[in-house]
């Protein structure tokens, strides 16, 4: 007569699924966890880009001679970037942490609470070392950009 003992083999096997199990399951979770990091930080690298690209984008765009200007403002340096003949100007300028635009009549006030939002920085500084060059920082870094319409090849 057979006894009523378990079968060692098949607890054993039961143990080996549960460990395997419980391994998958890890690994699950502290994949989902890693390509969670990896999308944050791309996001934010995309939005670091993005905030200078607009802006080399911005200027680039409207590169004639004289659309370009910087003026000092209560909100700090203000980038104009004049539209042709139309007497009109996108204005780039930080007010409360964050990079906005606006686009008004080319010497009508800023208008922060009319304005659309960028991206986030603390810093935004404009110069113009020479007619033809133009540096822009912010806090995720800097752009260098030539203005080909004030070069002297033309």
């Amino acid at each position: 007569m057979k006894s009523s003992q378990r079968d060692p083999l098949g607890l054993y096997m039961i143990g080996i699924v549960g460990l395997f199990l419980a391994g998958f399951f890890l690994l699950v979770v502290f994949g989902a966890k890693s390509y969670g990091n990896i999308v944050a930080a791309q996001n934010g690298n995309m939005e670091t880009r993005a905030t200078l690209s607009y802006i080399s984008t911005s200027v680039k765009g409207s590169d004639s001679a004289g659309a370009v200007e910087i003026m000092d403002s209560e909100y700090g340096h203000v980038l104009i970037i004049n539209d042709g003949d139309t007497g009109f100007a996108l204005r780039i300028y930080r007010c409360n942490g964050e990079l906005v635009e606006d686009f008004a009549a080319s010497g009508a006030g800023l208008s922060p609470e009319n304005s659309q939002v960028i991206g986030e920085t603390q810093v935004f500084e404009v110069e113009r070392p020479c007619s033809d060059m133009l540096i822009v920082r912010t806090d995720e870094g800097r752009v260098i950009l030539r203005l080909r319409s004030e070069g002297s090849g033309r």
